[in-house]
């Protein structure tokens, strides 16, 4: 990832923000206290927090309440499978994290995060509607990351709010877009992850929140203008 660059003089991008850090680190904190569970104890906390699209069906046997039933759009992404898992997701959010953190600042990049995060779920359970499966994981709200931080670095953006975003239909978001397409439907198909194991891919979800991401960068960078909100600490 060493070739993205957030136009701001020679700093590299792996300066991370606070805000990313933190993040990270509350995602291996969780992984970590679930590690030490008990197996039923792990197995509730996946039944109870991960993200599964029978829970919201009309015939649902046990919906639970309102709060229960909306945990799970935010919980799911504390979840993982394994390190291999936490460790792909944690470099990738460092990655695409760190250009949008320093961009937004942090109480914008974690809302921009949770929204995306969130919207992957919903995509996921338009798409997969009554799945019994369980989806866990961050990459759905990374790939919301990803989109925006990808119409943050080139010739014309940069991690500064007084350069622009590259425009949604610009050649380099429309080629990145193609291939993040065709690369989730192939996994999804196949059934392969990026780390080449046999396993179900949430692709509903990665593509859910990078459309939203995409879309959603614009708003948050002009909100992050005018809070002047690109002041967040690097690490």
């Amino acid at each position: 990832m060493a070739f993205l660059h957030t136009g701001q003089g020679r700093e590299p991008f792996l300066r991370a923000p606070t805000a990313v850090l933190a993040l990270i680190g509350a995602l291996v904190a969780a992984h970590v206290a679930r590690m030490l569970m008990t197996t039923a104890a792990s197995e509730r906390v996946v039944s109870e927090y991960a993200f599964i699209p029978l829970r919201y069906a009309p015939h649902a046997q046990e919906p639970g309440t309102l709060i229960e039933r909306a945990i799970p759009f935010l919980g799911y992404m504390f979840i993982h499978a394994d390190v291999t898992h936490l460790a792909i997701n944690c470099l990738w959010l460092l990655a695409f994290g760190s250009v949008v953190g320093r961009r937004f600042g942090g109480p914008m990049f974690v809302t921009f995060f949770v929204l995306c995060g969130a919207a992957a779920a919903a995509f996921y359970l338009a798409l997969d509607w009554e799945s019994p499966g369980a989806m866990i994981g961050a990459s759905g709200a990374i790939s919301g990351l990803m989109a925006a931080g990808i119409r943050m670095v080139g010739p014309v953006a940069g991690s500064s709010p007084r350069r622009s975003l590259i425009p949604i239909l610009s050649p380099q978001v429309v080629v990145f877009s193609g291939l993040w397409i065709a690369v989730n439907l192939a996994l999804g198909f196949s059934g392969f992850s990026l780390a080449g194991e046999a396993q179900p891919i949430a692709w509903q979800a990665h593509l859910g929140g990078y459309f939203v991401g995409l879309f959603l960068a614009g708003p948050f960078d002009l909100w992050a203008r005018r809070s002047g909100g690109d002041a967040q600490p690097s690490a």
